[in-house]
């Protein structure tokens, strides 16, 4: 791949994320393509980020106001800023990867290789959307309208086998992720990549100072969690949540307990009550367990359980 000679591998997964969202080549006939990409004047920062990250990579120019009539909207027209590339080698590289016949296309072997967390987390800033219904986060749309079905199912094939994430596709082509751990989770993933000017697409993990009290619950566990005194023995085991905050904190850790364990919650059905009485003392470690993961009091529960008793390779050292 001589045209791509110079170009390091964080270009290419940047490209990546920016092709996957609202970068496009553009070609007249005649001449060579060139790489192009425009965002409303509300999000100017993130264009000059964009602008500014790729520009070791490709010749980019810098981002240009433009002002176009649109009936769509009340006032009549439309404020943007474009960004537009100089013709390159490897910008006819790309575009001939990603375009055939005119039109944009996954390139899946380039994706297998260049897509990691920073172009999942710019696909996600250009065309992603996080639905919050009382702060708590419901649902992350990344739109793929512009693709085939078949490259939306191997989209949906290629974060499940890269990621462990299972999106499904709803009515509208677009990719969606209902699930609150893996919501977590994909924001963990990407969360330092996003730009502070998308606030909006970000998940609130701020854990703020409450004040706690022993109080009656009833604790939902898998049935396999065989207990003789359960107020008693969830409480000893809930001693070592403070290590648990520990892992959930660490992002490596994180990971690895995300496929090991957190995991197992996405199919698991059958579980039993226990009405319980949890300690003072635990409340805010679970309180911040949850703000940084998404588990609910009977989740974090069952997780001290699986963690503590049968310990993850990763974690051997630390127990």
């Amino acid at each position: 791949m001589e045209s791509s000679k110079g170009l390091i591998k964080r270009g290419f997964s940047i490209i990546c994320g920016k092709l996957l969202g609202d970068g496009c080549i553009t070609k007249q006939q005649n001449r060579k393509p060139r790489f192009q990409f425009m965002h409303t004047i509300s999000d100017y920062d993130w264009c000059f980020h964009c602008y500014k990250q790729l520009s070791p990579h490709i010749p980019v120019n810098p981002p240009k106001y433009k002002k176009a009539v649109d009936h769509r909207v009340s006032k009549g027209y439309t404020e943007s800023y474009v960004v537009q590339s100089k013709t390159a080698d490897i910008i006819t590289f790309l575009h001939s990867i990603w375009y055939k016949e005119r039109k944009k296309v996954v390139p899946f072997d380039f994706l297998n290789k260049y897509l990691n967390e920073e172009a999942l987390a710019w696909w996600y800033q250009d065309d992603g959307h996080l639905k919050v219904d009382n702060d708590i986060p419901r649902k992350i749309i990344l739109s793929t309208e512009n693709f085939s079905n078949d490259e939306i199912e191997k989209l949906i094939k290629i974060l499940e086998q890269k990621y462990s994430l299972y999106f499904s596709q709803d009515g509208q082509k677009r990719l969606l992720l209902y699930d609150q751990l893996q919501i977590y989770y994909f924001y963990r993933l990407i969360q330092q990549h996003i730009h502070p000017s998308m606030k909006r697409k970000m998940v609130e993990m701020e854990q703020k100072t409450e004040n706690f009290s022993s109080k009656r619950t009833t604790i939902y566990l898998p049935t396999d969690i065989s207990l003789t005194q359960p107020t008693f023995e969830i409480n000893q085991k809930l001693n070592l949540s403070s290590k648990l905050l520990q892992f959930v904190e660490n992002q490596e850790q994180y990971i690895s307990l995300y496929k090991n364990y957190l995991l197992r919650f996405k199919n698991q059905e059958t579980t039993k009550p226990c009405q319980i009485i949890i300690e003072e003392k635990h409340w805010a470690y679970i309180n911040d367990i949850q703000k940084l993961t998404g588990l609910n009091n009977s989740q974090i529960v069952t997780l001290c359980f699986w963690v503590f008793n049968f310990p993850i390779p990763l974690m051997k050292n630390s127990l």
